[in-house]
């Protein structure tokens, strides 16, 4: 299974990530079964976080990487900011999003699950889509480690295994 990868502009109020792409799993974990998504992102290092859905504005952290597996209903989410690509994600696809990718719910089912996750060891900050916020937030992403591997498959992330 390799994912699709979405390298998103920096568009003046979300950076989103200028080395790292975001990653989109299709049908990577069992659909139905949050355990099931959790125990596959511990695997690779990548404790679970949280269970729930996706805030309906534009947001990032620029301190942490994330991991979110649907493992429930379906989800229309938009990457990187008010002009990112929107995508269609359904029970079990996960969306692996660098420090700084902006992300939100457009619209989303009433049964729509969410399993979160990040690296271990981070504590993601939330920043809003702001310009006042931007500058201090590229060097919070610059400054994030990178993650260890990728959360579904344990391998390098893209980029990163040149």
């Amino acid at each position: 299974m390799t994912p699709e990868t979405l390298l998103l502009p920096d568009d003046g109020t979300v950076p989103n990530n200028p080395r790292l792409p975001a990653l989109l799993y299709r049908a990577a974990v069992p659909a139905d079964d949050p355990a099931g998504a959790e125990a596959i992102f511990a695997a690779h290092g990548w404790p679970p976080a949280w269970r729930n859905g996706i805030h309906p504005y534009h947001h990032y952290h620029p301190n942490a990487h994330e991991a979110l597996a649907i493992a429930r209903g379906t989800v229309r989410v938009q990457l990187g900011g008010p002009a990112g690509p929107v995508l269609e994600l359904a029970a079990g696809d996960v969306v692996a999003l660098p420090a700084g990718v902006g992300h939100r719910n457009l619209d989303a089912s009433a049964d729509l699950l969410v399993v979160g996750a990040y690296p271990a060891g981070q504590e993601p900050e939330e920043n809003r889509a702001d310009r006042a916020v931007h500058d201090a937030a590229v060097q919070a992403i610059t400054a994030t480690p990178d993650p260890p591997c990728e959360p579904v498959r344990g391998r390098p992330w893209p980029g990163l295994d040149a």
